[in-house]
């Protein structure tokens, strides 16, 4: 992303260009996935791409290439995420919550709690 794109996104205009202080996790070339500067959840992972994207369903100008590259981050997050606190949930939004990020969090649940909520079902 060039630093004279106009981009209403905090993640393009202040993690990628340097002016908030980032963690990162993984990354790649066109990929990066860092702690959210401001956690909702115990374990927040924001992975976004390196330049704009519009949205899941609007990929712009990038192409399929860029959104299997972010998934392949996603999987590698997740599964980081799945294995050490044993569930993770992984979103992205739409419409006027539209973004081109995706979040990949462990809300923080007991591993009973969250069998209530949603069942064995793996029975």
């Amino acid at each position: 992303m060039t630093s004279d794109e106009a981009v209403s996104d905090f993640y393009c205009n202040q993690a990628l260009t340097g002016r908030v202080e980032i963690q990162p996790v993984a990354e790649t070339e066109r990929v990066l996935a860092f702690h959210h500067t401001n956690p909702s959840y115990p374990v927040h992972i924001v992975v976004i791409p390196k330049e704009h994207v519009p949205s899941l369903t609007d990929l712009g100008s990038t192409g399929t290439d860029l959104l299997t590259e972010v998934i392949s981050v996603v999987r590698k997050v997740a599964a980081m995420v799945e294995t050490e606190y044993g569930s993770c949930s992984v979103t992205t939004n739409l419409g006027l919550y539209q973004e081109s990020h995706w979040h990949v969090v462990y809300r923080g649940e007991s591993k009973s709690a969250i069998l209530d909520m949603y069942g064995h079902h793996d029975r």
